[in-house]
């Protein structure tokens, strides 16, 4: 595992330590947007027009139309009937599970994000492909109407794809309602980066209902959280003490949000084009744990962080989720990477692995 590193610098596609410049391939900045030139300028923008932040509630009987008009696009833009927003993706995710608290039943996939726990003790430790069948026969067997089932859709840690095989195999004589955390896919899996809302709710039995939490301040670069479900559940979450007694996001930023579509579109091609240049030129891509046209590789041997910063590359490498538990080790590309960056990183972790082959 690689030793911290402190810097005063926002990492883009390199970091400067010590008067010392880094390649970094860590973060979660997927499309690269928070050093993007053309996105900055949007916000300025926004700014100059919305000022810094909006001090006030949504239900002040000022409104400004651009939070109506941001959640309008993000519901047509993922395929839901409505969309809701709030200042992060935990805060919109605590303003879901309360409202829904004492309606159902909560079971919890392992390793779902602690934005969607109702408390401590939500908290689920294991391995979900393992998890399903016993959650599976538990919803069947519970004397529960409501079931409320709550997961990520995918694992960024572990770069694993969750499977939702076992949607087709959810009773059909329980209401049942499927929260998904897609922080880390919006913006950048499904059609056009909209993530897995438009996937799942394909393939729902009628009595599923499906409801989406997202941060946005990953791969959209946007402070900001939004919850994509029916317009019923929607209309809730407006009328709870979140909605009123939080501060909205930024007004700024969602407006640079809306006029920036065609640059997320082309930094998402940059992104899977900087996926497919790595995998080209790695000689031993099973090394790693991936899936396709996702920017995030597990690493097995934690060994190779260290190597990397040795020769002026910095990826993720950390215990989680506390300093005792083992180390997660990660390369994580991103739309700001020159073909060079990614060219020096494959040749620096194919030496690594010849270097390990020939000392046995």
């Amino acid at each position: 595992m690689a030793n911290k590193v402190y810097t005063d610098q926002l990492p883009g596609r390199t970091l400067v330590v010590d008067g010392e410049e880094f390649l970094f391939f860590s973060g979660t900045s997927y499309l690269g947007i928070p050093v993007n030139e053309a996105f900055r300028n949007c916000v300025l923008e926004g700014m100059a027009r919305y000022g810094t932040n909006y001090s006030s509630s949504r239900n002040s009987n000022l409104q400004l139309r651009v939070f109506g008009e941001v959640e309008e696009y993000l519901a047509r833009y993922a395929g839901a009937e409505a969309a809701f927003t709030m200042s992060s993706g935990y805060l919109a995710g605590q303003a879901l599970v309360q409202a829904l608290q004492g309606s159902g039943h909560f079971i919890y996939a392992p390793n779902t994000h602690p934005a969607l726990w109702r408390s401590t003790t939500d908290e689920v430790i294991g391995d979900y492909d393992a998890w399903v069948g016993p959650m599976l026969r538990q919803v069947k067997d519970s004397k529960e109407e409501h079931i409320i089932l709550v997961c990520n859709s995918l694992d960024p840690l572990k770069a694993r794809n969750h499977g939702f095989s076992w949607l087709s195999a959810l009773p059909i004589d329980k209401q049942i309602t499927l929260i998904v955390d897609d922080s880390h896919g919006f913006g950048v899996t499904g059609e056009d980066g909209a993530g897995v809302f438009a996937q799942l709710k394909a393939r729902l039995q009628a009595n599923v209902q499906l409801v989406v939490a997202s941060s946005m301040g990953k791969a959209l670069g946007i402070p900001a959280g939004v919850v994509l479900g029916d317009k019923e559940l929607v209309d809730k979450l407006r009328h709870s003490h979140y909605f009123g007694g939080a501060s909205p996001a930024i007004p700024a930023y969602l407006y640079a949000f809306l006029q920036c579509e065609s640059l997320f579109k082309a930094a998402r091609q940059k992104l899977f084009s900087n996926i497919a240049l790595f995998l080209q030129h790695l000689e031993r891509p099973n090394q790693f744990s991936y899936f396709e046209k996702y920017p995030v590789f597990g690493v097995h041997d934690h060994r190779l962080a260290a190597y990397l910063q040795e020769h002026g590359v910095i990826i993720s490498s950390f215990r989680y989720p506390t300093p005792a538990d083992d180390p997660i080790t990660r390369v994580i590309l991103s739309s700001s990477h020159r073909e060079g960056d990614v060219l020096r990183l494959a040749e620096l972790i194919n030496r690594y692995s010849v270097e390990q082959q020939a000392n046995g």
